[in-house]
């Protein structure tokens, strides 16, 4: 049986938190604390302000996921972290490109994240991620097994390519990631349990 995801009364983290929508989300339905991590210093400032002008109190930390919060642990880590593939395996240190761009296949950043979860999780945590099916939705559910999480896919949703995907299909194509002549993925959420 699949556990819900509890975020009225608990600790709540959202990493590559953006403008902090997620963060602020989740301190409007009741978590008792709300933190939320970018590398950007932008986004962080963002978070923070989004979040006072909600009216809800959310910790804004800049920092490379979860290294920006040493042995803390909470119940809910969600992310939605940049996911396209590209054509270099490094991700970049700066630009617009930081907010997309995800390595080869799409996934250097998501990896990262489900092998450092299990550290931070709280008992009976959970784990919550974003990512296309471009990305590869077995791989997620083997490395979240991998790592000690009890994986599942908590939210699908089909739809045609954005635009930036779109702009690549050729690319995804050659690369195996994406059928010959597919216009359309898979945009899942998988919840991966402590």
């Amino acid at each position: 049986m699949r556990r819900q995801p509890q975020l009225r009364g608990g600790a709540v983290l959202d990493v590559c938190t953006g403008s902090g929508a997620i963060a602020i989300a989740a301190a409007l339905a009741g978590a008792r604390s709300v933190t939320a991590v970018d590398v950007s210093a932008r986004s962080v400032l963002a978070a923070r302000l989004n979040a006072r002008l909600n009216g809800v109190a959310v910790e804004a930390v800049r920092g490379s996921l979860l290294d920006a919060v040493p042995g803390r642990r909470f119940d809910v880590i969600v992310s939605n972290p940049p996911y396209l593939p590209s054509s270099d395996y490094e991700i970049p240190a700066r630009g617009p490109a930081r907010h997309t761009e995800a390595g080869t296949t799409g996934r250097v950043l998501l990896d990262r994240l489900i092998d450092a979860a299990p550290a931070h999780l709280a008992p009976g945590g959970v784990l919550l991620v974003t990512h296309s099916g471009v990305n590869g939705e077995a791989t997620t559910l083997e490395h979240m097994r991998a790592a000690g999480l009890e994986p599942a896919v908590a939210e699908r949703r089909h739809g045609a390519l954005g635009p930036l995907l779109a702009a690549r299909a050729p690319q995804l194509e050659a690369k195996g990631l994406l059928a010959p002549g597919e216009r359309s993925e898979e945009i899942l959420v998988v919840a991966g349990a402590a």
